[in-house]
This record gives C-alpha cells, structure tokens and sequence, in this order.
C-alpha cells in the first residue's frame, strides 16, 4: 500500500476531495465550499492508495512554531479498522518530522478519539463541538 505526498489538484487530489466528502462530509449533510479546498494548495496532501485508488488520506496545515495540524483523516469506510489509518498516521508523523515540525495536533471526532490515543497522542481540551459533532484536540510531541 503505497502512501505518498499528492499535489494539488492533480487526479489523486480529485479522489482525497471525493474520499474526504464521503466519509467526513456526506453523512453529516455538509460540502465543502471552494475557499475550504483553495486552502489545500499550502497544505502538505498525503494519501495511501491500492493501484490507483486512494484508500485513506490525510492534510497537514502548517501552525507556526514548528507545530503542524493534522486535518481531513479519512479511510474508506470498508476498511476501517485493518490498520490503513495507523499506517497513514505513522507516514505523516514522519514527514512532519522531516519537515522541521516538533508537534502535531488535531480536532478529533470524540468517536476517533480512542484511535488517536493508541497512536500516542493525548486530549489537551475540553469537548466542543465541530461541524455539528462533539471533538477534542489532542497533540503528539513529534
């Protein structure tokens, strides 16, 4: 399973928006609107694939002061659970790292929440709510 930086709308671009809608967006009754995609383009785009087909993907948002956000982790929802997103998880922490970055932080799904944490990662709010779902942020030292 390949995982590799994608450039900005290029067609492995067009399937992490397509991915990112479907598993993020679609059932909450969301889109994205086009300033929300523009923003991708100063983003490092990170995807995992089968052959040609994107099967997870991932966006990481410079923060300043060598701190990154980690946003948009999506995994087809047939393959959640076999270890695609540990991985994806673990790719992106590394070229973070490659990158100059010392720590990672995210707005996680309280339902992701359990995941991120067997990854290392720790909650560091209280819940809030986010695109009408409860979250926490949480961070990794790199």
């Amino acid at each position: 399973m390949p995982i590799r930086m994608l450039d900005y709308q290029s067609p492995e671009y067009d399937q992490m928006v397509a991915l990112r809608y479907e598993v993020l967006r679609k059932p909450l009754g969301l889109q994205f609107s086009p300033d929300e995609l523009a923003r991708d383009a100063n983003d490092i785009l990170i995807g995992a694939f089968d052959e040609e087909e994107i099967l997870a993907c991932c966006i990481l948002t410079n923060a300043g002061e060598k701190i990154c956000r980690l946003r948009q982790m999506a995994v087809r929802n047939s393959l959640q659970g076999k270890g695609i997103g540990a991985n994806v998880l673990a790719f992106t922490e590394t070229i973070a790292r490659e990158k100059g970055f010392k720590s990672l932080y995210m707005h996680a799904r309280k339902a992701a929440q359990g995941f991120y944490e067997k990854l290392g990662y720790q909650v560091c709010s209280d819940e809030f709510e986010e695109v009408s779902i409860p979250h926490v942020e949480m961070k990794k030292n790199l």
